[in-house]
């Protein structure tokens, strides 16, 4: 992986969405459901499926996630295979912002631009279309949950080489245990619910 990428950023770090109201991350919280030992034994998996069901409190959280960035002049929302995807499309809506997905290499049908990243053990790959994001605009990054932190970076890596700016991330959930915030260091980072 090279690190010869420039990043243009705020240096703004953020922590939990302060327009979230408290109402809403409880709810969120009691809907989004744990499922133990997936996808293998000792890890506990946030499921979202319950709350993609329930139209009015999937809005709000789409809403919630967008709002921190409706001034700042958002362009593109670049999603990251595959549960970034859901939450990446209302969002580019709400923000008036085109949708740009990155997936793992051989998914997308034209030339693409790639990025490789370094995993506990190996090495993982994104791609992104190599037309979709260009010098001059505003890129905001969507994933469902920050975990580590790898995949989100990678993802900034791949944005920043076509000389566009990296504005921020959104994220629905935070492991904050995981510290991918650290990863992420400089960055403005917005998540909506924070699990210690």
């Amino acid at each position: 992986m090279s690190n010869a990428f420039t990043f243009h950023m705020s240096s703004t770090c953020r922590g939990p969405l302060t327009s979230a109201k408290p109402q809403l991350i409880d709810e969120l919280k009691r809907t989004i459901r744990d499922v133990k030992d997936f996808p293998k034994p000792g890890i506990v998996f946030k499921d979202v499926t319950p709350l993609l069901l329930n139209i009015p409190l999937f809005g709000q959280a789409v809403k919630a996630m967008a709002d921190p960035y409706r001034s700042a002049g958002i362009t593109r929302v670049v999603s990251i295979e595959s549960r970034g995807f859901l939450f990446g499309a209302p969002i580019a809506l709400e923000l008036g912002a085109g949708l740009v997905p990155i997936r793992k290499p051989g998914k997308l049908p034209a030339a693409t631009q790639r990025v490789e990243y370094a995993l506990e053990y190996g090495t993982d790959a994104l791609e992104m279309h190599h037309d979709a994001v260009q010098p001059g605009d505003r890129v905001l990054i969507v994933d469902d949950v920050l975990a580590t932190g790898g995949t989100a970076n990678a993802a900034a890596q791949l944005v920043a080489g076509t000389g566009a700016a990296v504005t921020g991330f959104t994220f629905l959930i935070e492991l904050d245990f995981l510290k991918g915030r650290q990863r992420l260091q400089g960055r403005r980072v917005e998540a909506l619910l924070h699990y210690a």
